[in-house]
C-alpha cells in the first residue's frame, strides 16, 4: 500500500503559487514520476485519469465540499475476495482494470483516517489549497506550514488589531 507521504504529495498536487492554482499532476510525466517515486508504475492513460479523479475526490471529500460521490465511483466493482491457501484464509483485492493506483491511494486514506482520526485536514489559511497530517502530541496544527501559512495569517490578524487601536474615535 502507498505510505502517508504519498498520500499528502497526491493531496497536495494543486497548490496555489502566485495567488493561482496548479496543478502538478497536469503532465502525464509527472504523475509518472510521483508513482515511480512511491514504488509503483503508471498502466496507462486510464490509470492517470483514475489517479486524478481520485485525488480530486479525497480532496473534495477533506474539504467539506462533497459527500463522496467521486470516491464512489473509483471504488465501484472493487471487490475482497477470500482466497483459501495452506495458512488459512487470504484476502485478495480485485480491482478493475485502469483503476489500481486510484483505489491504493483511496484505501491509504481510508487507513489514515482510521489510524490517526482528526488528524489529515486542510491547512486553515482559506486562501491556501493544501493539507497537513498533524503529528503534534495535542493535534492542534493548522497550518500546512507555520513559515507560510500560520505567519501570514498571525501578520493579517495583528495588522487588523494594529489598525483597530490606533483608529481616531
Amino acid at each position: 500500500m502507498l505510505d502517508e507521504r504519498a498520500l499528502l504529495e497526491a493531496l497536495n498536487s494543486t497548490p496555489v503559487l502566485d495567488g493561482r492554482p496548479q496543478d502538478l499532476w497536469s503532465d502525464d510525466h509527472d504523475v509518472d514520476r510521483w508513482a515511480r517515486d512511491h514504488g509503483r508504475e503508471v498502466a496507462g492513460d486510464a490509470e492517470r485519469r483514475w489517479l486524478r479523479t481520485a485525488r480530486d475526490a479525497l480532496r473534495a471529500v477533506e474539504s467539506g465540499t462533497s459527500d463522496g460521490g467521486g470516491l464512489r465511483r473509483v471504488l465501484a466493482g472493487v471487490r475482497k475476495v477470500p482466497q483459501a491457501g495452506s495458512s488459512g484464509v487470504e484476502w485478495e483485492l480485485e480491482v478493475p482494470d485502469g483503476r489500481g493506483l486510484a483505489v491504493e491511494l483511496v484505501l491509504t486514506w481510508a487507513d489514515v483516517k482510521e489510524r490517526l482520526p482528526g488528524r489529515l485536514r486542510p491547512c486553515g489559511n482559506p486562501e491556501c489549497r493544501l493539507f497537513l497530517l498533524d503529528r503534534s502530541r495535542a493535534n492542534t496544527a493548522r497550518w500546512c506550514s507555520m513559515k507560510t501559512c500560520g505567519n501570514r495569517l498571525k501578520a493579517r490578524r495583528h495588522q487588523a488589531r494594529v489598525r483597530q487601536t490606533t483608529r481616531p474615535e
